[in-house]
């Protein structure tokens, strides 16, 4: 089996080892970076996986996950420039880092997987998204999919449409939550008390995901179904279209490419 070491185990981190134990990997091929002391131990109590040192994963582990927050990555490249290698596959789940930035840091060669995941690990239900660095096999890409595969979805793309990712899937969830936070809101204005109004709206999404993941259509055939002539929804739909909506998602989708680009920039140029 491959040994895997999530460096940083946070909620990302600590998903994916959950994840991967859950699809059948074996505790003792595991193991995870932590800097502090009780939360590794919780982890190695919950998990049964071995809390190590960056080194020491560096030496052991085939696969090194890196799940720290950007602007952490500066010192655990210090860490693992003189130990990571060729023989390490490096798989960054850091947003907004592009592959060079790793292979001008670490030995020449080293092999390189960017990953665009986002906060439904947590629960199972990741939209991940991965591109191949310059030294990256197919066979290392095919087992990043498979590792990733025990958390959620997993679509490849070229590295050069990781910002717009960022920007859709990995931002994503925020944008749903941000809408049914104003539709909760609405539902109290209209005088339901806030739990039965956080059932129906939290159900009605939960609803409305399933039916777009399992019947296959598009979300236009799914709204007009809903959409009666002179009804109520598209009296609705009118307001929202009045007032902007659709053209304020999609400047908000621009704003949050352009800062991932912006994000990579300084990275690479810092």
């Amino acid at each position: 089996m491959t040994t895997i070491a999530v460096l940083g185990a946070g909620k990302i981190g600590e998903a994916l080892l959950g994840g991967l134990l859950h699809g059948g990997r074996r505790a003792e091929d595991l193991m995870f970076t932590e800097r502090h002391e009780e939360r590794a131990a919780e982890l190695t109590q919950r998990y049964g996986v071995a809390a190590v040192t960056v080194p020491e994963a560096a030496k052991r582990a085939e696969v090194l996950v890196v799940a720290v927050k950007p602007q952490d990555i500066e010192p655990l490249l210090d860490e693992l420039a003189p130990l990571a290698g060729p023989d390490s596959l490096v798989v960054s789940l850091c947003a907004g880092l592009p592959t060079a930035l790793y292979e001008r840091r670490l030995a020449e060669g080293t092999p390189v997987v960017r990953v665009m995941p986002n906060t439904p690990m947590v629960v199972g239900e990741a939209m991940s998204v991965i591109s191949a660095g310059r030294h990256a096999t197919a066979e290392q890409l095919a087992l990043v999919e498979e590792l990733l595969s025990c958390v959620g979805s997993v679509v490849r793309v070229p590295e050069a449409q990781q910002d717009a990712v960022t920007a859709l899937s990995g931002s994503g969830p925020a944008y749903f939550f941000f809408l049914v936070e104003a539709m909760i809101d609405a539902g109290i204005l209209l005088g339901l008390p806030r739990a039965v109004a956080e059932k129906l709206i939290i159900q009605s999404a939960v609803g409305a995901g399933k039916m777009l993941s399992d019947t296959g259509q598009h979300p236009v055939t799914l709204r007009e179904a809903v959409t009666s002539p002179g009804g109520t929804t598209i009296n609705a739909i009118r307001e929202l279209e009045r007032h902007g909506v659709r053209a304020a998602l999609l400047a908000a989708i621009e704003a949050a490419r352009d800062r991932s680009v912006e994000l990579g920039k300084a990275q690479q140029t810092g």
